[in-house]
């Protein structure tokens, strides 16, 4: 155990955050997403699933030891709901909300159309699934500098 670092927070996912560069994305995903098969074409190759954690507590966790990325428009993209286009879920506000307050400034999410997400995650550096069960809990986060 190491202190200030939340307990679902793995040695894995410990050590993808400190291999990410500037730039780098991690994508978040909810329960359905096909994990397995994306994380295949990943930079690291890295499927890690946290069990029993929801979208916005494992990206408070992330957020907390990862900076978000200053430059371009947003270092967050969300899964855009098929049945709600446009349309900001509550899993899509809460996450927000978390990275907002992790910042200490607005963050504002870029939302990506469902099949143009697949390929956003595959060139991520890993994938983190979480128990997330709202339908498009699917966020991709680009690391900053500190």
């Amino acid at each position: 155990m190491l202190k200030g670092v939340p307990s679902f927070v793995t040695a894995d996912l410990l050590w993808v955050m400190a291999s990410m560069g500037h730039g780098d994305e991690l994508a978040i995903v909810d329960r359905n997403f096909s994990g397995f098969r994306v994380a295949s074409q990943t930079t690291s190759r890295k499927l890690l699933i946290l069990e029993g954690v929801d979208a916005p507590t494992a990206v408070s966790g992330i957020v907390k030891m990862m900076p978000l990325d200053t430059f371009g428009d947003t270092p967050l993209m969300h899964m855009e709901a098929v049945d709600a286009p446009g349309e900001l879920l509550e899993v899509h506000r809460d996450v927000i909300a978390v990275c907002s307050e992790a910042e200490g400034r607005p963050i504002a999410s870029q939302l990506v159309e469902r099949f143009a997400y697949y390929p956003i995650a595959m060139r991520s550096f890993a994938i983190i699934q979480t128990a997330e069960s709202r339908p498009y809990g699917n966020f991709i986060l680009r690391k900053g500098v500190l």
